[in-house]
């Protein structure tokens, strides 16, 4: 039997098959996947194969193959450091709830987001929440930054949650499609997903710093169907969005105005800081980039990457 994982707990894995059912499965013996030293070894978003065996009274499904990914989203373990825990797999799209202030969504956290997202090839869409709070000059700045990532090539949706505006946008573009959202604590993310399903009511606050640094290997997907032919991957540990081990001379890449010039820079691999005859810093000058994504190319580039995504990313307000 085939199925679809929508639930994990660490043993125990809920797996929905194509005539509705949902089936408790477990992994019989060591389940390892090449080339990933996991905590947890299949993931929420998962295709698994399985068998179904009774044992004592019960019926249970014993898992023993796993369908190649698409695409997959980790965090790296706090205690196991050379090991990393999936958050979900096979995603076709993150949203990031994004406001101006109350609280304030830094430039910084929008850009980490985006270069995970880019990293892990899964398509990105900004949503400007709570336009109905800001005043006249507020929104001069909201409708700067919405444009900054139109002009790069990211889909930006501006709504009020709380009142409806945008929402049927956000519902289309989920249709038949399993959407995972981002975003800091009391940015509305649960306003919006009650808006998107009534009836749905999941806990969508966000957890403590210190928990998430705590016990985030810890934390359980789960997946939702929703009414409207969509799927919801709902956790409380997903505002980090993943960690991402990546190369110093890779990181411009997952920057894509930045890529785009990458072949005019007189090196091939120029980190466009203090090389001759690079493209991006001309481009700064010029005034055809934004000075703030910039900054945050150079603001990871000169830490630990994978370090920084650890703690930075939960510390911006």
């Amino acid at each position: 039997m085939q199925g679809l994982v929508y639930k994990s707990t660490g043993s125990w894995y809920t797996v929905k098959t194509d005539d509705g059912n949902f089936h408790e499965c477990r992994i019989k013996g060591k389940f390892r996947i090449k080339g990933i030293k996991s905590t947890n070894p299949i993931a929420v978003g998962d295709t698994v194969t399985f068998n179904l065996e009774t044992i004592g009274d019960e019926t249970v499904g014993i898992i023993s193959g796993i369908e190649e990914r698409k695409n997959y989203i980790i965090r790296k373990s706090v205690n196991l450091s050379k090991q990393v825990h999936i958050i979900a797999a096979n995603i076709d799209q993150a949203f990031l709830l994004v406001t101006l202030n109350n609280p304030t969504t830094y430039t910084a956290f929008i850009d980490r987001f985006l270069v995970t997202s880019e990293a892990y090839e899964i398509p990105a869409i900004l949503l400007f929440n709570k336009l109905d709070t800001y005043d006249p000059d507020e929104m001069v700045e909201v409708n700067f930054l919405m444009e900054l990532y139109r002009n790069i090539g990211y889909q930006v949706i501006g709504l009020s949650a709380k009142k409806g505006d945008g929402v049927e946008k956000v519902k289309d573009l989920m249709e038949s499609k399993i959407s995972m959202f981002s975003g800091n604590s009391g940015v509305g993310k649960s306003t919006l997903v009650n808006a998107l399903e009534p009836g749905l009511q999941l806990k969508t606050s966000e957890i403590s710093e210190q928990h998430l640094q705590g016990q985030h290997t810890t934390t359980f997907a789960e997946m939702y169907d929703l009414s409207f032919g969509a799927k919801i991957i709902d956790t409380p540990g997903i505002r980090g969005f993943g960690i991402v081990d990546m190369e110093k001379d890779e990181l411009g890449d997952y920057f894509p105005e930045f890529f785009e010039l990458k072949s005019e820079c007189k090196f091939n691999n120029c980190l466009h800081l203090d090389e001759p005859k690079c493209a991006v810093k001309q481009a700064l000058e010029d005034g055809e980039l934004a000075w703030s994504r910039y900054r945050s190319y150079v603001q990871m580039l000169e830490e630990d990457v994978a370090e920084s995504y650890r703690t930075d990313i939960y510390r911006e307000r």
